[in-house]
C-alpha cells in the first residue's frame, strides 16, 4: 500500500510540474553567446507550402528566450536567429520543446523534448548515414569537376557525372527503403504521415503498402493536415479514372 501511495504521489508531482496544458507549447531556448536584444523569429509554412511567414518574435535576454502559444496538431515550423543565413526546422507540437542555438553554425542547433522532435532528429541522423556516400563523393570531386568545367574537359565531366548518377541511384534506393522501414514501424510519428504523403507522389510506389501504413496510423496522426491529405490522395488513386469503362453488372438483354 505504501508503494502505491508513493507512486501516486510521484505521478501528482510530475503532473503539477508540467508547464503546459492541453494544446499548449513552450519553446525554451538557449542562445549562448548571442547578444541581448537579438530577435528570434518563429515561422510557419504559408498556404502554398513553399515559403514561411512569421507568427511570433521574441528577444534574447541573457542567452535565453521563451516562446509560448497554442497548437492543435503537429506541424513543421522554423526558428530563425536575426541575421542568420539559415533557419532551424522543427516540429511545433504540444509540450515543452528545448532549443539550443549554435550561433556559429545554425545547422548544428539542437531541438529536443517532445516525441516528434526527438524522432525527427533520430530520423535525420539515420538518413545522413545513408546519404554519406553521395556527400563524400561530391566533396571529394568538387575541385576536379570545377577544373574540368573551366577547361571544357568533357571526358572528365562525363566520367564524374556517370559516377555521381550511379551513386545517386544507389543512395536513392537505400533512402526509400529507410523511409518505408521507418513508416512501417512508427504509426504514432508525424514524420510517417509526411513520408507516406511524399512517397505517394512517386509513380513507382506500392500504393497498397501505403494504404496499409495509413490504416495503421494512430488517429492523432490521421487527423493532421498531411494525414488528411494522404487519405484524400489514396481515395483519388482508388477512384476510377474519368472516361474509364464502368464494370459490367450483367449481360445485356
Amino acid at each position: 500500500m505504501k508503494k502505491i501511495i508513493l507512486l501516486l504521489s510521484a505521478a501528482v508531482v510530475l503532473i503539477s510540474c508540467s508547464k503546459v496544458g492541453k494544446d499548449e507549447y513552450i519553446i525554451s531556448g538557449t542562445a549562448k553567446g548571442v547578444e541581448n536584444g537579438k530577435t528570434i523569429i518563429l515561422e510557419k509554412q504559408d498556404e502554398s507550402g513553399m515559403g514561411f511567414v512569421a507568427v511570433d518574435t521574441v528577444k534574447v535576454e541573457n542567452g535565453k528566450f521563451e516562446i509560448k502559444g497554442k497548437v492543435t496538431e503537429p506541424a513543421f515550423y522554423t526558428i530563425q536567429l536575426e541575421a542568420a543565413a539559415s533557419k532551424v526546422p522543427f516540429i511545433l507540437e504540444s509540450g515543452e520543446i528545448a532549443v539550443v542555438i549554435d550561433k556559429d553554425s545554425i545547422q548544428n542547433t539542437k531541438v529536443s523534448g517532445t516525441y516528434n522532435n526527438d524522432e525527427y532528429v533520430k530520423f535525420n541522423d539515420e538518413i545522413k548515414v545513408v546519404q554519406k556516400k553521395l556527400m563524400t563523393f561530391q566533396k571529394s570531386n568538387m575541385q576536379a569537376m570545377t577544373a574540368a568545367q573551366q577547361t571544357n574537359d568533357t571526358v572528365v565531366i562525363n566520367k564524374l557525372m556517370k559516377e555521381y548518377t550511379s551513386i545517386q541511384e544507389e543512395v536513392g534506393t537505400a533512402s526509400k527503403a529507410k523511409y518505408l522501414s521507418y513508416a512501417e514501424n512508427h504509426p504514432k510519428s508525424f514524420i510517417t504521415a509526411l513520408i507516406v504523403q511524399g512517397l505517394l507522389m512517386d509513380p513507382s510506389t506500392d500504393v497498397k503498402k501505403m494504404e496499409t501504413i495509413y490504416n495503421g496510423l494512430d488517429e492523432t496522426i490521421k487527423n493532421t493536415k498531411p494525414g488528411k491529405a494522404v487519405k484524400t490522395k489514396l481515395a483519388e488513386m482508388k477512384a476510377p479514372s474519368v472516361g474509364a469503362t464502368a464494370p459490367s453488372t450483367g449481360d445485356a438483354k
